[in-house]
């Protein structure tokens, strides 16, 4: 019996004296290297006490190691747990009482109140320091070889927690073919190969960082140029010698607010990718008329990895997500019902393939709502599919205003005001109405050094959109409330200005 994700994604470069990954520092780890080192955080593993199909969680700085120590945890067998850094010890808590792990490896910063959490479920704790000690110089101690622990396609092969904005965040089980079958989809359909050079400037405690970004590098044998987090000053000087770059929507909206940033800048690069959060029509633009490169948009989940995106070849729609991924099926329904609708008509998304999650951990009845009997997964997003199959986002369900017996759909409103003179973005959200049930309130941020017109926001909205979509309150605001994948935040802002 083979390890289905190590063997695919890592046991391939034994000889690859190739760059893999590429430090702040100008440190260069090769693939052969990096194989070296997966097997000495496998044995540190071990020696830890991590056993098949523990838990390892991973609260700790973008290095080299960190990674490493992914793939260290996939070649002991073991079950990967990472975890947003910004997280504090009280959420920490939650997070490690429910996955109950083994071993729990954190800042050096952090490792008292961490140990304290650690005793409650008898784990043991070590700290990553970079080359300077902890966890790294334990690894340097270790064999170059291990014998890799035989996983097959369903085993898991990482827990990811959901951001949590209503309820408490849900564990998704992801197993070895979950995410190996994705990353293989992915490396086609974007074409990444060895000749790649990818700008790797996002966290790596998320699905997007750690099995979109680097499970495609690993299979194509890319180079990876690992940054600690989004600098432009280090971004700008890599476009000249890289070809792909996988980012949020701010990324481009920072890279455009520097005055020469154009094609002379990104002559050399091939492709860039947006997602985690909606793009903007007027970035996509905006983009293209200085760089001649259309941003490709693509959607997916925790659960799910990817599950669409608008092609390589062909139009690059801004607004759109694209379409479904070979592989994997996508329906549109009656959120009451499950009935597949009409083209055109909005619903929730259904998905079904080899991506999609097993299941939330320690929650069966939340799986068994959210994962039918037939394996298509409620994703909660509410989207339009037209009539050649091409996808476009609304909202999410839980986002959706029902004022006066109306559905009322955000994005169409912040659509509206997003194309107005002076605004940058907007939010549009629902609070609650003692006639109508809810009412619709619009966060708006103003272009930098514009004051806000609410009477010219109010005259396009009244000429564009009917009036029960009219935002009864216009908010100003300097900036949105986002998470760290640059998700707008609507649950803060019912909450802020719900009363």
């Amino acid at each position: 019996m083979t390890n289905t994700l190590y063997d695919a994604l890592i046991a391939p470069h034994e000889a690859n004296g190739s760059a893999f990954l590429v430090g702040d520092d100008g440190t260069t780890l090769t693939y052969a290297n990096f194989m070296k080192r997966s097997a000495q955080m496998a044995n540190l593993l071990v020696a830890a006490g991590v056993s098949p199909g523990d838990r390892v969680v991973v609260q700790a700085p973008k290095l080299a190691d960190t990674v490493a120590l992914f793939a260290g945890t996939v070649q002991a067998g073991a079950i990967y747990l990472p975890l947003n850094t910004a997280y504090t010890h009280s959420e920490l808590r939650y997070f490690v009482e429910d996955a109950r792990p083994a071993l729990i490896v954190c800042d050096t910063k952090d490792e008292a109140p961490v140990t304290e959490i650690a005793k409650g479920v008898d784990a043991r704790v070590l700290t990553l320091a970079g080359t300077s000690g902890g966890l790294s110089a334990a690894a340097d101690a270790q064999p170059g070889k291990f014998a890799t622990v035989p996983r097959g396609p369903d085993d898991l092969a990482a827990l990811l927690y959901t951001s949590g904005t209503t309820g408490r965040s849900k564990g998704a089980m992801l197993s070895h073919k979950n995410l190996l079958s994705n990353a293989q989809v992915l490396t086609d359909l974007w074409r990444i190969t060895s000749k790649d050079r990818l700008i790797h400037a996002l966290p790596i405690f998320h699905t997007h960082g750690l099995f979109v970004a680097m499970n495609t590098a690993l299979l194509a044998g890319a180079e990876v140029r690992l940054m600690a987090g989004f600098n432009l000053d280090a971004i700008l000087e890599e476009l000249p010698r890289s070809t792909l770059m996988m980012g949020v929507p701010t990324f481009y909206t920072r890279l455009l607010e520097y005055p020469r940033f154009g094609k002379s800048l990104t002559s050399s690069m091939r492709l860039f990718i947006s997602g985690s959060a909606p793009l903007l029509s007027e970035t996509h633009t905006t983009f293209e008329a200085r760089t001649g490169h259309r941003i490709l948009e693509r959607y997916g989940m925790t659960e799910t990895n990817m599950i669409t995106s608008n092609p390589y070849e062909g139009d690059r729609v801004a607004g759109t997500v694209g379409y479904p991924l070979p592989g994997t099926e996508v329906k549109i329904t009656d959120p009451d019902s499950g009935d597949i609708l009409p083209v055109g008509q909005t619903g929730v998304i259904e998905v079904r393939g080899d991506n999609v999650f097993q299941g939330y951990w320690n929650m069966p009845e939340k799986t068994a709502e959210e994962l039918r009997a037939d394996g298509f997964f409620l994703t909660g997003d509410l989207a339009t599919q037209d009539e050649d199959g091409r996808i476009t986002i609304v909202g999410r369900a839980k986002d959706l205003i029902i004022s006066g017996g109306y559905n009322i759909y955000p994005k169409e409103i912040e659509d509206v005001l997003n194309e107005i003179n002076g605004v940058k973005e907007s939010a549009v959200f629902g609070i609650p109405h003692a006639d109508f049930g809810e009412s619709v309130v619009a966060a708006v941020v103003p272009q930098d050094g514009t004051a806000l017109d609410v009477e010219l926001l109010k005259a396009k909205v009244e000429t564009q959109l009917a009036r029960f979509k009219h935002p009864r309150r216009y908010i100003p605001m300097h900036a949105l409330p986002r998470n760290t994948m640059g998700k707008v935040q609507k649950n803060v802002l019912r909450q802020d200005f719900g009363g």
